[in-house]
């Protein structure tokens, strides 16, 4: 098959690695190109998000695809080959199919269930498109693993109980404070993940919620939408000590706000309690600010214990959904391994009817005696022998195709008949 899929995760790499690789994620800087330089990559698809990188292609040799793609990591990444070798897996074949479901379908994420990482397969597959990068294996390998997806969400409960990092974030809140009501927000961005935060707050009776935003109208939009402020973006280190929570997730790339910020907003507050919530990739507050007393700052990592606790409550149905995708991986490797024989069975039966084609040729002399009906038997009989000919090579051939692996039987078919 030669698939491989390289990557490192939420699992694997630590967040400060992470976000080293996602300074180099936005349109502008597209990878693709790069990665179909390499001279053992045939096919290949990109995914970045702020859990995770992962490289997916078709191979001509797997070990030395294998390195080209580690030093391609190693090069965007800024990382030294310890800390890479530490953070990197590799899968090979089905191993890369069958990671590629579970990720689709969820089951590999912080927040097990949650439906973004759909979106930005397709968004990942979609661009791999654009470029040019994908061909018969990963096209039918991308359309694949969403349909693994839709099957995961419609007949298990995966994401009945599902949490997302937004949520994760506001029950962290509640731990710290243990009730927030009445109590000040401040959200810095304005995107999906500071919506879903929103709502959950106002579920939760909070008092208000300040919205800073780069673009000021979408601040005033989303102020609007859930009875907020909103905040110029140069303007929140002045709404800082208002508040008693901080939920930051924009998509810049250093820190907005640092520990001079933060120490400055805490003498205005006569040192009440700040809680900061960097759910951003890369990481939008300075770490040293956790280090001032009153001040607890979390980042995204930091929220895995509240997804544990969730987790517990989709056990059953995870393993309903891994069934599902090992039947899916089952299935690709039928399909792979048919495409493989194809071409085998084509290139047989074109050489043996071809054989047939000019024997009814050299024939002309005394076919040329017979009336249309008694020539037309004739050939209908050599049709009849060709295909009983082929038939037992031809049906063993789909038969190891669909059991185990054919090329052994590909090969020797093809050397045979000098195909």
């Amino acid at each position: 098959m030669r698939l491989l899929l390289i990557g490192m995760n939420h699992k694997t790499a630590p967040l400060e690695i992470r976000e080293r690789l996602q300074l180099f994620c936005g349109e502008e800087d597209q990878p693709l190109p790069e990665l179909m330089r390499l001279s053992e990559i045939r096919e290949a698809l990109y995914l970045a998000t702020c859990n995770r990188v992962e490289v997916l292609a078709r191979v001509t040799d797997n070990g030395q695809a294998v390195e080209g793609l580690k030093s391609f990591i190693y090069r965007r990444g800024n990382l030294d080959i310890a800390e890479m070798e530490k953070c990197l897996y590799v899968y090979r074949d089905l191993d890369a199919v069958r990671h590629l479901f579970r990720v689709t379908s969820s089951l590999d994420s912080m927040v097990m269930g949650e439906p973004q990482i759909l979106g930005q397969m397709k968004d990942a597959y979609r661009m791999a498109v654009d470029c040019r990068t994908t061909g018969v294996l990963l096209n039918r390998l991308s359309h694949h693993a969403f349909q693994v997806a839709k099957r995961v969400r419609t007949e298990t409960g995966i994401a009945g109980n599902a949490v997302s990092v937004s949520y994760a974030a506001v029950e962290l809140a509640k731990k710290i404070f243990g009730a927030l009501k009445g109590k000040s927000i401040l959200l810095i961005g304005a995107g999906e993940m500071s919506e879903l935060a929103a709502r959950h707050l106002l579920r939760q009776g909070v008092g208000s919620i300040h919205i800073a935003n780069r673009t000021y109208a979408r601040a005033e939009a989303m102020a609007a939408e859930f009875r907020g402020i909103p905040v110029a973006f140069e303007r929140f280190p002045e709404v800082l000590p208002e508040v008693d929570i901080v939920i930051a997730s924009t998509g810049a790339p250093g820190y907005i706000m640092n520990a001079e910020m933060v120490a400055a907003a805490l003498r205005r507050r006569r040192n009440r309690l700040l809680f900061l919530i960097d759910i951003a990739v890369p990481r939008d507050i300075d770490p040293a600010a956790g280090e001032i007393d009153n001040v607890y700052l979390y980042n995204i990592d930091h929220l895995q214990d509240v997804v544990d606790a969730n987790r517990e409550g989709r056990r059953a149905e995870a393993m309903k959904a891994e069934e599902i995708v090992a039947e899916e991986v089952a299935a690709f490797e039928r399909w792979f391994n048919a495409l493989e024989v194809v071409p085998t069975i084509v290139a047989l039966r074109e050489k043996v009817e071809g054989i047939m084609k000019r024997e009814l040729e050299r024939s002309e002399s005394w076919m040329r005696n017979l009336d249309e009906q008694e020539r037309n038997r004739v050939e209908i009989l050599a049709g009849s022998i060709v295909n009983k000919i082929l038939h037992d090579p031809m049906t063993g051939l789909k038969e190891e195709s669909r059991e185990k692996d054919a090329l052994p039987f590909v090969a020797a078919i093809r050397r045979l008949f000098k195909l």
